[in-house]
């Protein structure tokens, strides 16, 4: 007993190294970072819930968070060790997940969870992945144990994290929905009246959320109109969970093997862990349940992706990965150098390693950019699809003239009588003209009323532009628009923020002097100076 908690320990610490490792991040928090701590630091409990019905996902994350924020406080450092508490909290919980089969799968299961390159990067993230892992790690293991011996402890702890899920990803419902199938079809014979009462209380959890769920799934958001589903993501999906390679975190390339260096570190791995998955699936009714779980959770993701209504990104999978890497280490797989080939492989110092991988679109990038331009109080700052409160962190905007054209009002300056919903549902076929043109005068008129007129002789304008959502140049922007296949591939979101950046640069140009231009990370700064009257 002694030896097993000396070896869980020794795991632990591993896995707790590995995510303190470069846990300060200098790039600053990123969007969907920011947006946590936003959320999480609203001063009041009315305006706190209100901002979580405002976007797409569920509380406990946001309460968590807050929690943890009132008593440790919110600087950059602390909000990511938010994330490393769960993450390590997980390696016990994986432990006992792979022990309900043997001692050495419970350490497989706790060792691999340790050294998870993707399990690594979101335990030094300011979002719930960290603690959604674990809480579906919990999932499992009393899915595990309910389905063994269903009493009344079981029952009670696999509905309570089933809910927990629910109650922190939006479309966790997936899972839990595939997941209590299972739980379902191995208990029905022998407890269908337990299983009516799983049933109803998923009913009754159901009508009691509808009103926010309903808010979350019918809000009108542009946030997923920036990327494409091809079959390669799939592949994505398991090089991200099985090797040191994290390729689909944001967006992925369309062609899996984009990057022959990195492609053995990839593939090596993924095809040894799916050999393990495959051979405890073999002729294993149970696993092959749990397997069904990943596949149907999958599937609906995937169908939807290809709808238009999500965009296929692994970590939005992260229920099914406790189901994955349980099965690939409890494999029976007598080849001991075949096996050891993946952990070598894994622990291999790669470049992209989880620890050092940099978070290119940190706003504090931004913010040093705009401090190295030398601005003066009064100046003016054009934040271009970040409004100018992602920013409020690190500087202090209070002292400028401030202007965004963001995500939430593009609709104003590209075109007039526009509404947002009208360009959410048609904007390709309304954009397309605009796309197709060498200006845009009602464009070019809104920022010489709100910006140019106002700006006086020694003043400075300061474009602040995100390169990775507006990277088409003018002759791309054409050349999509012109191709009916191209155009309907490319996402909506890059065309306008490219746009966007093409007219504004031209259109502050024609009477300001650029000054310098400075490009880190995907940020790039452009500051104009107006020199005479």
């Amino acid at each position: 007993m002694k030896k097993n908690l000396i070896i869980l320990s020794l795991l632990c610490l591993a896995a707790l190294v590995l995510r303190l490792i470069f846990i300060n991040k200098p790039e600053g928090l990123w969007n969907d970072e920011y947006v946590c701590w936003q959320i999480a630091s609203h001063p009041t409990l009315k305006v706190f819930w209100h901002a979580i019905k405002s976007q797409c996902h569920m509380p406990l994350y946001y309460i968590y968070l807050r929690f943890l924020m009132s008593i440790f406080g919110d600087s950059d450092i602390i909000l990511r060790l938010t994330s490393v508490l769960p993450g390590v909290a997980a390696i016990p919980v994986m432990y006992l997940i792979g022990k309900e089969k043997d001692e050495i799968s419970g350490y497989m299961c706790a060792g691999f969870s340790a050294i998870s390159s993707f399990l690594i990067y979101y335990s030094q993230e300011v979002r719930f992945y960290s603690l959604l892992f674990l809480i579906s790690a919990l999932c499992l293991l009393y899915t595990i144990r309910v389905v063994k011996n269903p009493s009344k402890k079981n029952v009670v702890f696999a509905i309570i994290y089933n809910f927990l899920i629910v109650a922190t990803h939006t479309i966790g419902f997936v899972f839990v929905f595939f997941n209590l199938i299972f739980i379902s079809v191995f208990l029905f014979k022998q407890y269908k009246k337990f299983i009516a009462v799983i049933w109803s209380v998923i009913v009754i959890f159901g009508l009691s959320m509808s009103g926010l769920i309903l808010k979350i799934l019918t809000t009108q958001t542009f946030s997923q109109w920036w990327d494409q589903f091809s079959i390669s993501k799939i592949g994505f999906l398991f090089t991200d969970y099985f090797s040191p390679v994290l390729t689909n975190l944001i967006g992925a390339p369309t062609n899996f093997l984009y990057s022959p260096e990195t492609a053995p570190f990839m593939i090596i791995p993924t095809l040894i862990a799916v050999v393990f998955i495959a051979n405890a699936v073999y002729k294993n009714k149970f696993n092959i349940g749990l397997f069904a779980v990943f596949l149907g959770t999958i599937a609906i993701i995937t169908i939807a992706s290809v709808l238009g209504k999500l965009v296929f990104i692994t970590k939005y999978s992260i229920e099914v990965y406790p189901i994955l890497i349980y099965l690939a280490c409890i494999s029976e797989f007598k080849n001991k150098t075949f096996k050891n080939t993946l952990i070598i492989l894994y622990c291999v110092f790669h470049p992209n390693s989880a620890p050092k991988m940099r978070r290119a679109e940190g706003h504090k990038i931004a913010v040093d950019l705009i401090k190295n331009a030398n601005i003066k109080d009064g100046d003016w700052l054009l934040f271009e699809y970040y409004n100018d409160d992602r920013f409020w962190k690190y500087l202090d905007v209070s002292k400028y003239n401030v202007v965004s054209i963001n995500k939430g009002n593009f609709v104003n300056y590209m075109s007039p009588d526009s509404e947002y919903s009208d360009i959410y549902k048609n904007g390709k076929t309304i954009y397309k003209n605009l796309f197709l043109s060498d200006n845009n005068s009602y464009l070019g008129n809104k920022l010489q009323h709100e910006v140019l007129d106002n700006v006086k002789t020694g003043q400075n304008v300061v474009m602040i532009v995100l390169n990775s959502v507006s990277f088409y140049t003018p002759d791309e922007i054409k050349q999509i628009a012109q191709n009916d296949g191209l155009y309907e591939r490319i996402p909506l979101m890059l065309l306008v923020f490219s746009y966007i950046k093409k007219e504004t640069f031209y259109d502050i140009e024609r009477e300001l002097v650029p000054q310098s231009v400075e490009k880190k990370g995907n940020w790039m700064v452009v500051k104009f100076t107006k020199i005479n009257n």
